[in-house]
């Protein structure tokens, strides 16, 4: 859902001369100024390793919820994939900036209860310490989808199709831990482009980034 809102962006900014793509399946966009690479291997980049250099930025959007998984097979999708492809794109572009969705309540120690807090606290530590130029830990709350974007995740549909009406309200009410695939998305290019202070952005910073 995320990939979808930042893809959105990226193709309506005039800075933005080319974009790739890459997943499990098509996007279903077409537009010249995107490329796309399906594959069914996200965890080993050696066969295309040609096609990824030359790029200043990588918004990396993959993930999956903890939600019937243990945290071993949690592991596996949000901590190594996310590595293999951050390791192999360190290599072929050390001037590349790196920003990885991660999500509120991110645990930085590694030591809570919260076991898929940890993991992501753990692959947020590992990717600050590549060689990248500069990359971003983005932590969202509650982001609605606009623009026609839906999440690909059943339970995530439901709890949008539910408390979607309720996002003027939720947007008053808790500012701090609500925001939009727009809002990120532009955030995201507004950090590429110039930096952040900080290398963990929270929720309520990326609310001021989009613009």
């Amino acid at each position: 859902m995320i990939g979808q809102g930042v893809l959105r962006e990226c193709l309506a900014d005039p800075e933005v001369r080319q974009v790739l793509a890459i997943g499990r399946s098509a996007t279903g966009v077409h537009d010249p100024k995107l490329g796309e690479i399906v594959r069914s291997d996200l965890f080993d980049y050696a066969d295309i390793e040609g096609e990824l250099s030359g790029y200043d930025a990588c918004f990396f959007c993959l993930g999956v919820s903890a939600a019937g998984l243990n945290e071993e097979q949690y592991t596996k999708i949000t901590y190594d994939l996310t590595l293999a492809a951050a390791q192999t794109l360190a290599k072929l572009n050390p001037n590349m900036t790196f920003i990885y969705v991660s999500g509120a309540g991110t645990d930085s120690t590694e030591k809570g209860r919260t076991m898929w807090a940890r993991v992501k606290g753990r692959t947020e530590n590992e990717l600050l310490k590549l060689p990248f130029a500069s990359a971003y830990m983005f932590r969202p709350a509650f982001i609605q989808p606009m623009h026609g974007i839906k999440s690909r995740t059943t339970l995530y549909r439901v709890l949008y199709a539910t408390f979607g009406p309720l996002f003027p309200m939720l947007n008053a009410l808790f500012p701090k831990y609500v925001t939009t695939t727009e809002q990120v998305g532009l955030a995201m290019l507004a950090v590429a482009k110039q930096g952040h202070p900080a290398p963990v952005v929270e929720n309520e910073a990326i609310r001021t980034l989009d613009r």
